[in-house]
């Protein structure tokens, strides 16, 4: 019997536990599977708390909608019936002390038509005349491994990428646009310059594929937790939790998983998924240490902070804003939950979400601040952004200090040659999760159930279900 060990809880593990325990069930593959994490609890980045009234997510509030077309796991987990969707509404930037909308017809606040060019209140005349040169003007030296920053100045003038789309794209892929590859954010947009010779041209011709006014983004009625509560359900000798992985080596044609305070597991095939960080000294080998270096990590603090009072206080039709300049606001970002999505305030009263990031300049001055010092920076940036002096009922705030991958124009090659060596010197272990293939949850449950596939596949060139 093959023994097949995932090496982490978050999102992508259960997502590969998912595909192997289906692929077992399906075919009677006679397989031992372990699921080992560190923590007390699965889920990685995923977990909802619920304080009086409101729901809030500590991690990952949503799933991106179009990504899970072609994916069946949600109506697998039985979760179908509890989706709920975003309430459409309008995005602004906060820039010069006020909230600016950010036209409708964008995407990441690239404009997909002319129209929503032309009735941007975020960029001057000028601005608006130098991003036409996108129309006119071949794609001769870009490719997808080139800067998205680069590749959008060129094509769409640097004031409409500085004051309109950074700002957005930037807040998405927490890094400078001059730093992330097109590959690793919107490969489509190279694509759309070749086929239509404009990258407006091709977003307008694609609107329906990024649903522009509609609801883009789903959740769950009782929170994102109730995702790996549908993962875990089932799972009992097949998990070890507040287990820590040691090391890795191999022997005899089989890899030796040793465990802090536990007996060495033996395994055929290892999915490592957890942070790159973790995976490099468990890995211990210098052979990779250079690829390893290359991957580069961000910081975020996320403050929720709900009131009692209604969210009507906030502008109509708005669902948050984003920081553009560096120096009038400490978030880069502000969600209004309660708005956004419903069922996260049961009474309608208002809760709010702010971002502080690493590349945000003013991030350095508040990192080593208490709860307490936390607090009181977001309550100064709403009274600044959205002028609520209110008295907060209920706060929750998380650290993710060095857990945000940036995909740097470095981030592939690093990933290719990690894989190549891996394969060489680790046969059978599959490195997966965000610090390597994409940060959103669509993103890591697809990694997770393909790194299983990847396993099943080699499985089945020496595996018949009658050899038990």
């Amino acid at each position: 019997m093959k023994t097949i060990i995932i090496i982490g809880g978050g999102i992508t593990g259960l997502s590969a536990m998912h595909e192997f325990r289906k692929w077992s069930k399906a075919t009677g593959a006679a397989v031992r599977l372990l699921l080992i994490e560190v923590s007390a609890q699965l889920g990685g980045k995923i977990h909802t708390v619920k304080h009086q009234q409101f729901v809030m997510e500590t991690g990952a509030d949503s799933i991106v909608a179009r990504k899970m077309d072609d994916m069946d796991v949600i109506e697998e987990l039985g979760l179908k019936d509890d989706v709920v969707y975003n309430a459409t509404g309008r995005s602004f930037i906060y820039a010069g002390g006020h909230l600016k909308p950010i036209p409708d017809d964008a995407v990441f606040g690239i404009p997909a038509s002319i129209e929503s060019l032309a009735k941007s209140t975020l960029v001057s005349a000028e601005g608006k005349v130098a991003a036409l040169k996108d129309l006119y003007t071949k794609n001769e030296t870009f490719t997808k491994d080139d800067s998205v920053g680069a590749f959008l100045e060129c094509f769409l003038g640097r004031e409409l990428v500085e004051k309109q789309i950074a700002p957005v794209l930037s807040g998405v892929y927490s890094g400078n646009l001059s730093d992330l590859t097109i590959a690793s954010t919107l490969p489509y947009l190279i694509d759309y310059k070749e086929q239509y010779g404009s990258i407006i041209k091709g977003l307008e011709a694609n609107k329906q594929k990024f649903r522009i006014g509609e609801k883009k983004f789903f959740s769950l009625k009782n929170g994102m937790g109730s995702l790996i509560d549908a993962f875990q359900a089932g799972l009992t000798e097949e998990l070890l939790l507040n287990t820590k992985v040691c090391r890795i080596d191999k022997e005899n044609g089989r890899y030796h998983v040793h465990l802090d305070d536990r007996d060495m597991i033996e395994a055929d095939y290892v999915v490592l998924s957890i942070p790159h960080t973790a995976a490099e000294p468990i890995l211990d080998d210098p052979k990779l240490s250079e690829q390893f270096s290359g991957l580069k990590s961000s910081s975020l603090i996320s403050v929720y902070v709900g009131f009692d009072v209604p969210d009507s206080v906030l502008p109509a039709d708005g669902t948050g804003f984003i920081t553009a300049t560096t120096d009038e606001l400490f978030c880069s970002a502000c969600t209004w939950t309660s708005r956004k999505w419903e069922h996260t305030s049961k009474s309608g009263n208002l809760l709010v979400r702010l971002f502080y990031k690493s590349s945000h300049p003013s991030y350095a001055s508040i990192k080593e601040l208490d709860h307490d010092g936390l607090l009181k920076v977001a309550l100064s940036d709403i009274e600044k952004g959205l002028g609520i002096t209110t008295e907060p009922v209920v706060n929750e705030i998380t650290d993710w200090s060095g857990q945000m991958p940036i995909y740097s124009i470095t981030h592939p090659r690093s990933v290719h040659a990690l894989e190549s060596i891996m394969a060489d010197i680790f046969p059978g272990i599959i490195l997966a999760g965000c610090s390597y293939y994409g940060a959103g949850i669509s993103d890591c449950m697809k990694n997770g159930a393909d790194s299983a596939r990847k396993i099943i596949d080699l499985l089945k060139e020496s595996y018949s279900p009658t050899n038990k």
